[in-house]
């Protein structure tokens, strides 16, 4: 019986290893019994086959690939394919140990054998001292079931350390260590431990050069490398490598904004103290101030220099600053731009370049190079990304039409249009114009991605006079009556037309109920945006004491509307007229004087205009409305003398007409730093002095603004933070007792911020400032009478949810009829609530 030759067997790769590798058949010679093979006269073979031992998870066909050994090929005996073989194996990284040796030969074929012991794969990562979040972003990149090789782990090692020193810890140091997994065969287990230290942080920040600019303005421009302070809590003073160079890079920005386009760091030293903090000094060279001098234009045929130079607005003395020069340009968010000018006129592939060709002393001339281009008409519009929502929904939204020529106004409108929809991430909505310069034309690529929009609101609380409320809604914004057939459509309902369907119930047992159910249709027909939606509701209200009802009120409605959108004063305005029924059942109710039934005929009418840029997080735009709701002025008609009658004669047909107006404003400040203003104005009138006010539509002020006891009498509850829940009503001078007021008006400042984007989760702080007032007759209406609030809070808005908020509001004055209404206190809101 013949013994295997054994060649080779290596656990490491050196020149000596080489060497060894060459030599290797001659040294075993005297344990092979093959006599077909004399080592000491190198041989020709031809290989007649492979075969691999010890591979548990690795191919073998894929190792002897790697091995370049393939049947069929002549071989050296010894030679240089032998050591080569094992070379290829062993640069892998794969293999903990490579043993190759001759099976058997048989003439002049010769068997091999590649004998391997693989190296342990990765079955899990512990982490010590590591916080969840930190556990998250360094497991990133460490893939599971991959080999562990030095390599990765030197990988990891740095990638760890790195994470760290990014966050501050600069001697942060990443041990790393191997376990045996007793649970997976070949498994290993990496622990990484990560000793923090301490955060490292900036001592002092020194600037020498500088001459126009004081160190503590300059130290204000690096936004996130500041001096360690006592005072500073939202800004931390660690010292972060990335973030310095950031910040350096801001800072010459500065100083180019200013005019001094020839400023630049010479040098900048970031030292460690004996303290261990961080001493940074950096020398500037500003150099000198610049001005404009004179603007030409060259290229321009469509428009004139005057015009253009309009459109600009910058002048001969102007600061030199050419980031403004190139937004003026190309992209002004607050003003007509020149690409802008170009572009909203089809000249997709216009063109301008400002060219400095001139330069004397502390001035600069500048000379603007047009190239026009032809313009573009829109070929194709193309949709992608929405798996959901059916393809006309956001087609009709689309401003830009095939045919069309190209604008750039449409294409920022249809962006608007389409986050309105509230089906799609807003952060990642992309639109994209495919030129074809050959043919004058462009393809516009709209890729949009699905986001939950359904929303449950499902939640408690205190009612006015009720006690402990509970609330179940479910609203479906991308509803399908068209799909409603098809059983494989209910997942869990039939969606993607964008239809709305509100379900809502609330209820405090016996005492307290009230559902709902409305639809709305967005596009009724498909071919205009006329709006229809019918709403229907049923609510009652029982009186019990001591457990037995002593008199209950039911009112039910039915309310149709149709609105459509206008394009005068412009496409922003929209018109919803309404027919509305109402019926009031009272049955020995106390709110009534005497029992019986009351009936109401509306007729409301909302002219708005809406040109807010994202309905979630608003950074800019406005929004508009005026409402008036008007009944049939019966008692002007029916000749009744109503000095005569009693309440429930004078109310059995309910006659008002109600002017409502709202204004709120949204004005960017400093990057994502909002200020949003509102102003909210509402006035009840009669037709006929005699007949008076009922206790409908009247307004309610105080709290959070959600419904509690008034809501069944059909009053408006309008939120006054700061003071508790319905405490600021008109008091009656004949017994002392508040009743809700025929007029209100409330005024409203926020600073709102964001913390998180994210449309799975949007979050903000804001901090507001607000007042308000109701009064009982027009002749005491005063509208700088008004009772003050401030306070703090936050939104959070999930697409299962809606907006979500918290307010705690201190109000300033003592509210007339309710002592004690004004202390600070905590208010829950659900839904984005204007008033």
């Amino acid at each position: 019986m013949k013994k295997q030759v054994k060649l080779p067997r290596f656990r490491g790769f050196s020149v000596l290893g080489l060497i060894l590798c060459s030599l290797v058949i001659s040294i075993t010679q005297t344990q092979a019994q093959v006599v077909d093979i004399d080592y000491r006269t190198p041989k020709q073979y031809i290989i007649g086959g492979v075969t691999v031992t010890g591979a548990k998870y690795l191919s073998p066909n894929v190792l002897i690939s790697i091995s370049g050994l393939k049947t069929g090929d002549k071989i050296l005996i010894p030679g240089p394919k032998v050591s080569s073989a094992i070379k290829r194996l062993w640069k892998q990284g794969i293999l903990g140990d490579v043993k190759l040796s001759i099976a058997k030969v048989e003439g002049d074929k010769v068997f091999f054998n590649i004998q391997v012991k693989e190296r342990p794969r990765l079955t899990r990562v512990q982490y010590e001292n590591f916080t969840r979040g930190q556990r998250d972003k360094v497991g990133e990149n460490i893939k599971l079931g991959r080999i562990l090789t030095s390599s990765k782990k030197k990988n990891i090692k740095q990638r760890t350390k790195e994470y760290f020193i990014g966050k501050g810890f600069l001697d942060a140091e990443v041990f790393l260590e191997e376990i045996p997994d007793k649970l997976v065969a070949n498994g290993v287990i990496l622990k990484i431990k990560v000793v923090k230290k301490s955060k490292v942080k900036v001592r002092r920040i020194n600037f020498t050069g500088n001459k126009v600019f004081s160190d503590k303005k300059l130290r204000r421009k690096l936004k996130a490398t500041k001096q360690k302070k006592w005072y500073r809590i939202f800004k931390r003073s660690k010292y972060v490598q990335s973030n310095f160079e950031e910040d350096k890079a801001k800072l010459i920005a500065y100083y180019n904004r200013q005019g001094f386009r020839d400023a630049r760091i010479i040098e900048d030293k970031v030292s460690r103290g004996k303290d261990g903090l961080v001493y940074i000094d950096i020398k500037i060279e500003e150099g000198r101030r610049y001005y404009f001098r004179s603007i030409t234009w060259q290229g321009n045929y469509l428009y004139s220099d005057e015009q253009l130079g309009k459109v600009l607005g910058i002048n001969k003395g102007d600061v030199y600053n050419l980031e403004d020069l190139n937004k003026r340009l190309n992209f002004s968010q607050t003003s007509l731009d020149i690409t802008s000018l170009y572009m909203d006129d089809g000249y997709l592939f216009f063109r301008v370049t400002p060219v400095e060709v001139s330069i004397e002393g502390d001035s600069i001339d500048v000379a603007m190079q047009i190239y026009e281009g032809p313009q573009a008409t829109i070929n194709k519009v193309i949709l992608k990304g929405n798996t959901k929502t059916s393809d006309h929904v956001v087609i009709r939204e689309v401003r830009t039409t095939p045919g069309q020529k190209f604008s750039r106004r449409n294409i920022i409108r249809t962006q608007r249009e389409i986050i309105g929809l509230q089906y799609f991430n807003p952060e990642n909505l992309d639109i994209k114009p495919v030129p074809h310069p050959e043919n004058g034309n462009v393809d516009i690529e709209y890729t949009v991605e699905e986001k939950p929009s359904d929303q449950i609101e499902l939640s408690g609380g205190w009612g006015g006079g009720f006690g402990f409320i509970g609330t179940l809604g479910l609203v479906f914004n991308n509803f399908s009556v068209r799909k409603m057939g098809r059983l494989s459509n209910w997942r869990p309902l039939p969606s993607g037309d964008g239809q709305r369907l509100a379900l809502r119930m609330q209820a405090n047992g016996t005492r307290f109920q009230t559902y709902s159910l409305t639809f709305t249709e967005p596009w009724l027909g498909g071919r205009k945006p006329n709006s229809f939606t019918v709403s229907l509701s049923h609510s009652i209200q029982r009186n019990i004491q001591f457990d037995q009802v002593l008199g209950s009120l039911q009112v039910s409605s039915v309310t149709l509307s149709l609105g459509r959108r206008l394009k005068w004063p412009d496409n922003y305005f929209t018109v919803i007229n309404s027919l509305g029924y109402q019926v009031y059942n009272n049955d020995n109710f106390s709110a009534f004087t005497s029992a019986g039934i009351s009936q109401s005929f509306t007729f409301n009418t909302v002219i708005s205009r809406n040109s807010i840029d994202n309905p979630t997080y608003s950074r800019n735009g406005s929004s508009l409305s005026l409402s008036i709701n008007l009944t049939p002025p019966y008692s002007l008609f029916n000749n009744k003398d109503y000095t005569t009658l009693s309440d429930q004669e004078k109310f059995a047909l309910i006659e008002y007409h109600k002017w409502m107006f709202d204004a709120s404003f949204f004005t960017p400040i400093v990057g994502d730093l909002v200020f949003h203003t509102r102003a909210h104005f509402g006035f009840l009138g009669l037709y006929n002095a005699d007949v008076g006010y009922g206790p409908f539509e009247r307004f309610i002020l105080g709290g959070d603004g959600l419904s509690g006891q008034n809501f069944l009498l059909g009053n408006d509850i309008i939120g006054l933070r700061g003071y508790n829940n319905n405490s600021i009503q008109p008091v009656r001078l004949t017994d002392g007792r508040q009743e809700a007021g025929i007029a209100f008006n409330k005024f409203v400042m926020e600073l709102r911020y964001p913390i998180s984007l994210n449309p799975s989760a949007t979050i903000f702080i804001l901090g507001f400032l607000e007042g308000g007032n109701n009064w009982g007759s027009y002749a005491n209406f005063n509208p700088f009478d008004i009772y003050r609030s401030a306070g703090i809070g936050a939104r959070i808005f999930m697409p299962a949810f809606g907006m979500l908020g918290l307010d705690w509001g201190y109000g300033f004055d003592e509210v007339r009829g309710a002592p004690g209404a004004n202390k600070g206190q905590f208010h829950f809101t659900i839904g984005q609530i204007l008033r």
